[in-house]
């Protein structure tokens, strides 16, 4: 059984500067990397902590905030800033004058930022200048100040300081980890964009929609992907918070690059997995550890398969599958072992559930949703790629598996898991709702939080019950996806005020109560394929408000955090990748299928227009979707220049032919208006 004290952390935020707190008031982290370095440009406009501080990290090294290179024990981040010498005077941001906001620099990511002071401003660009040197380059131009000045900024206990004019003319830091030492190196240098990280950028997606909220989530989901992995593939599932890793958040996360733009980053972590994340007998590790039968999370391997299978869909490259197929095969054999079968249904069980609480929170052995639907698609994922690799028995097994696993959670007699209409989250052995849980006395949970306090404890609702509607798993239009969507609106500020969905009924929560953003982003994809749309834009518009938003990093959750023995909360890479997934398979409908490439738009209400330009096999894949006001019923499907369908249709689009198709694919639709 998982020992209790795996969940205890010892990092107080009430010890030491006021930087060391991830949540500072008003907060927003810009997070810039190129897999050898990573940085986060800190925004505290409301005067707790630096107003704009810099981090600088190690990818390869998970950490806490305070552990970052660039922190002080006493000083936090305040040798970051930059200073200017004018006016007989050092000057330096404060939190009234500071703002910072995303742009690009040359192709590639940047974060500008500006203060002001009386009589002058400065105006600082940061962003990676090469794509494989743990370098970061800061950009000062300086505009009044009455002619020449000094600029100066550190790391530590180091200064540097540079001749600068009032007029514009850039200055150039760049800073530099010294590999094996921890240390940074800063220096004055002239600043340029090497052809590299043009180049990468180049090659990255491209989207545009007429909302400039998702126009900027699109963006800034893809561009701190990138900051999120190590060169290796390495990658906390929790900036600052676990310093851990799991299979399923990175299995996303490549999905994410896929969709991003990032072929070369999703196939690095996706054979890391495979080499260091998954066991001799095929077991998924989460928390970087592994574990007994009782606490495997199974939807992980069906996740890792259902990653590998869309890597091959989007690039046409089955190497990965190839090089690692006795681990493929190790992956989507583990959930049938014996052990886990329920004799009575064929269903999986054991007493994990899908965010991680086990027996010591009061988990007994049973049914989960989330298993069932992620192993049946890994299955089905794993069936196609065993006919690429000419396994034909293989492939069959597996789909068979895939087929009676699906039948039996969605229609077994007693031990299916729709309800009532509806899908549950979870059953006991014997087909009753599993709906309560009561903690162990020895789990170690903190006083006061949800799980510990007096009365019943319930599971439902969930929002993981609506990851099979988003995932098609079942048919989005079906009167079993709408009510599973009516049964998590509860979740919607349950024990709180300022939006989002809580994971699952705050009564059996052993954190604190607060809205969750990749679990809000999960209600607003099924939301989009039931024809739900004004849920959808409800969670959009709540991440547009919470703190973090004008980076578009958005914490874990959103609530009190009982920190120790609770880790602080962090940020979470998987979120970026299912806003992606949100913008790119449910609004602009791309799925790559087996015969093909799916397009099938569902351009959300008040959106005049959505496009992206992707990697798709050998080609560019560019989808165009519009509204025509004076169309009053006709939609209009062209291909390649020419029109494939017009007529009163929802369009649904198969463009012939896999990744392995040449030349790049022109796709336009034309709806007619709301």
């Amino acid at each position: 059984m998982i020992n209790p004290s795996e969940h205890i952390y010892d990092d107080d935020p009430n010890r030491g500067h006021p930087d060391v707190r991830t949540r500072l008031k008003d907060v927003s982290y810009f997070f810039l990397g190129n897999g050898f370095i990573q940085a986060a440009v800190q925004w505290a406009p409301s005067g707790e902590g630096t107003p704009l501080g810099l981090l600088l990290m190690d990818p390869d090294q998970l950490r806490k905030k305070r552990e970052a290179l660039t922190q002080e024990v006493a000083r936090g981040l305040d040798a970051t800033l930059v200073r200017v010498h004018a006016g007989g005077a050092w000057r330096k941001p404060h939190a009234g004058s500071a703002r910072a906001g995303w742009t690009s620099h040359d192709g590639v990511p940047a974060v500008q930022a500006v203060w002001t002071w009386d009589g002058g401003e400065v105006a600082e660009l940061l962003f990676c200048p090469d794509p494989d040197s743990p370098r970061l380059a800061r950009e000062v131009r300086i505009f009044g100040g009455g002619g020449p000045v000094r600029v100066a900024t550190g790391v530590c206990d180091r200064t540097v300081v540079a001749s600068a004019q009032a007029n514009g003319e850039p200055v150039g830091f760049v800073y530099q980890l010294v590999p094996g030492t921890g240390g940074v190196d800063l220096r004055v240098e002239t600043l340029s964009v090497a052809v590299g990280a043009r180049t990468r950028g180049d090659t990255a997606s491209r989207f545009t929609f007429s909302d400039p909220m998702l126009d900027r989530f699109a963006r800034v989901s893809q561009c701190q992907l990138t900051a999120a992995a190590s060169a290796g593939g390495r990658m906390d599932s929790s900036i600052w918070q676990y310093n851990r890793e799991w299979v399923r958040d990175q299995a996303f996360v490549a999905i994410g690059f896929l969709m991003a733009g990032d072929r070369e980053r999703a196939a690095c972590v996706l054979r890391r997995l495979l080499r260091e994340f998954i066991t001799a007998e095929g077991g998924a590790m989460d928390s970087s550890e592994a574990r007994g039968r009782d606490e495997a999370e199974l939807d992980q391997n069906g996740v890792l398969l259902y990653a590998l299978e869309q890597y091959v869909r989007w690039t046409g490259d089955l190497s990965i599958v190839a090089e690692r197929w006795p681990k493929v095969m190790a992956v989507a054999e583990y959930p049938l072992r014996p052990e886990f079968a329920h004799g009575a249904s064929g269903l999986l069980f054991n007493a994990r559930e899908f965010w991680e609480r086990h027996r010591i929170h009061g988990i007994q052995p049973g049914l989960e949703l989330v298993h069932q639907v992620f192993v049946s698609i890994g299955l089905r994922a794993a069936a196609t790629l065993a006919r690429r690799m000419r396994q034909p028995q293989q492939a069959e097994r597996w789909a068979s598996h895939a087929d009676r696993l699906r039948s039996a959670a969605l229609s077994h007699p007693t031990c299916g898991l729709v309800v009532d209409g509806a899908l549950v989250k979870r059953k006991n052995l014997d087909g009753s709702v599993q709906d309560r849980i009561d903690p162990m006395p020895d789990s170690l949970m903190p006083d006061g939080v949800p799980l510990l306090r007096p009365g019943d404890h319930w599971l439902n609702p969930d929002t993981c019950v609506t990851l099979p509607v988003a995932m098609r798993f079942v048919d989005p239009g079906s009167p079993v996806a709408r009510r599973t969507l009516d049964s998590v609106e509860p979740l919607w500020n349950q024990q709180w005020a300022d939006g989002g969905y809580g994971r699952y009924n705050v009564t059996s929560e052993p954190d604190s109560p607060g809205g969750w953003p990749f679990a809000s982003i999960f209600v607003a994809r099924a939301a989009i394929e039931t024809g739900m749309p004004d849920r959808a834009w409800r969670v959009l518009r709540w991440l547009d408000t919470v703190t973090g938003a004008p980076a578009g990093s958005w914490f874990e959750f959103y609530g009190p955090r009982p920190s120790p023995p609770y880790p602080q909360v962090g940020i979470i890479p998987w979120t970026w990748s299912e806003m992606l997934a949100l913008l790119v398979e449910q609004v602009l409908g791309i799925r790559p299928e087996v015969e093909g490439l799916r397009v099938r738009p569902r351009l959300l209400p008040g959106l005049e227009h959505a496009g992206c330009r992707l990697q798709y096999g050998t080609g560019i894949l560019n989808v165009t979707v519009r509204r025509d006001r004076t169309r009053v019923a006709l939609s209009r499907v062209t291909i390649d220049g020419r029109v494939s369908a017009e007529g009163d249709l929802t369009p649904d689009v198969l463009v012939p032919g896999g990744p392995e198709r040449s030349g790049d694919i022109e796709v336009e639709i034309v709806l007619p208006r709301d």
